[in-house]
């Protein structure tokens, strides 16, 4: 984690520019004095020096380093003192002066011990050192943002921030730094503490980088399952998560090593393996409310449906109807190809109060179907499945079903064939609504 820049403009020259100074000041009353006087007021005053000290440097970041050290030897108890560990720990930061950046960043933390953000800074670079008095270091900074964070409410947000957005700032900046002190630790040796925070990470929100280093840990004391088990958790969630980036290339070798280890040199059954734990643990949870809505129903009729625009759609009222169902999802390319064919054969329909056609959403991202429903302009009635799609236990897309008037299913087809799929749904939906059927 890096400090966030701050232009050195906006943390000092902005306010010690010659022209600002000119414009703040009061008209000058004083006698003229000779130059070497206003030198010497310079040389004293901690602010024109400063401002000096900025001046000469220019451009030069270097020169601004060496410029504010002699300041701040000539100055040590100045009022801008934090002002000015910050624009050199930013000047150094450009200048990769790791050695430089740390030592003002921790003496800017010592002025002010709540800066999460410089901490995290010295965390960063105290790391890359890695040896022993460097991490006990880290480990502590991040203790104590940790223990700030936690600490904090809801009541603390911000009023333009919602509860919801600060609840999930909240827990991804928890996993990321427990995450990160598991990290620290595992560096240290210190492997049960390491795999406790660790646990804690993954526990606040599931990721990648919590899960590839308990592998690790795993691998070290030879727990050959346990490490597996943890690298295929680590391949299947997304690779950039709470706690960091993790790299698959890396983990796909971390694990076909153990896997082929554990199986004789062979890699067989490892791509079963990692499907099982991307059903597990990788793959998107159910629609929001999807495992709420129509609990209790034990039929179709029993369902209500919701349209897009939310209005509901009681299918008691179908009763009676014969309902033709398609299934589909705006990530599922066949069911775009099966639309216009099943739109056809709606309209073919069109004007008979004994059938209704809809097509039945199934995304688990609700708010992906508005925008593409603008851009497709499908013409068939648009209703979100809310359990229907579960009922039906429809597990691949595009689907096609035809229920009776007794709420049976009399016709079902998964998946998309274009020839002649027309045809077939036309003469299953007659064959359905022959006269003498229920």
């Amino acid at each position: 984690m890096r400090l966030i820049p701050l232009a050195l403009a906006a943390v000092l020259v902005i306010a010690w520019t010659p022209a600002a100074l000119a414009q703040n000041a009061a008209p000058d009353q004083t006698p003229q004095k000779n130059p070497s006087d206003s030198i010497s007021k310079k040389d004293a005053d901690p602010e024109l020096a400063l401002q000096k000290a900025l001046a000469d440097a220019g451009n030069d970041r270097a020169a601004v380093v060496r410029n504010l050290k002699a300041y701040l030897q000539k100055f040590p108890d100045s009022p801008r003192k934090a002002a000015v560990y910050r624009a050199i720990v930013e000047s150094c930061e450009q200048l990769q002066d790791n050695a430089c950046s740390l030592e003002y960043a921790e003496r800017f933390v010592a002025l002010h011990p709540d800066d999460s953000e410089m901490m995290m800074l010295a965390v960063g670079i105290l790391q890359e050192q890695g040896d022993d008095s460097s991490l006990e270091r880290a480990s502590g900074y991040v203790s104590r943002v940790l223990d700030r964070v936690e600490k904090s409410s809801v009541a603390e947000k911000p009023a333009r921030v919602s509860t919801e957005d600060w609840q999930q700032h909240h827990d991804q900046l928890v996993a990321a730094l427990y995450s990160l002190r598991g990290q620290i630790e595992k560096s240290q040796k210190s492997y049960e503490a390491a795999e406790k925070d660790l646990q804690k990470s993954y526990a606040v929100k599931p990721n990648g980088t919590a899960a590839e280093q308990l592998g690790e840990i795993a691998e070290l004391r030879h727990d050959q399952n346990k490490a597996i088990n943890e690298y295929l958790i680590a391949f299947v969630l997304p690779d950039d998560g709470a706690s960091g980036k993790v790299d698959r290339r890396d983990v796909r070798k971390k694990l076909g090593n153990l896997w082929r280890q554990a199986h004789g040199g062979s890699e067989q059954g490892l791509g079963e393996a990692v499907l099982a734990m991307y059903d597990r643990v990788g793959s998107p949870g159910p629609r929001p409310g999807a495992e709420t809505r129509n609990p209790n129903a034990k039929d179709t009729f029993d369902f209500v449906l919701r349209k897009i625009d939310g209005s509901a759609i009681p299918l008691s009222a179908e009763k009676g109807k014969t309902l033709v169902l398609s299934f589909w999802a705006t990530w599922c390319g066949p069911c775009r190809e099966l639309e216009p064919e099943f739109a056809q054969v709606a309209k073919n329909y069109a004007g008979n109060p004994q059938i209704d056609f809809y097509a039945v959403n199934t995304d688990e991202d609700e708010a992906a179907v508005a925008p593409f429903l603008a851009h497709e302009k499908w013409s068939v009635p648009i209703v979100y499945a809310d359990g229907l799609d579960i009922f039906m236990k429809v597990d691949s897309l595009p689907t096609v079903v035809i229920v009776d008037r007794a709420g049976k299913i009399s016709y079902r087809a998964d998946g998309f064939m274009p020839d002649g799929f027309s045809e077939a749904l036309t003469s299953a939906i007659q064959a359905t609504m022959a006269p003498g059927k229920p």
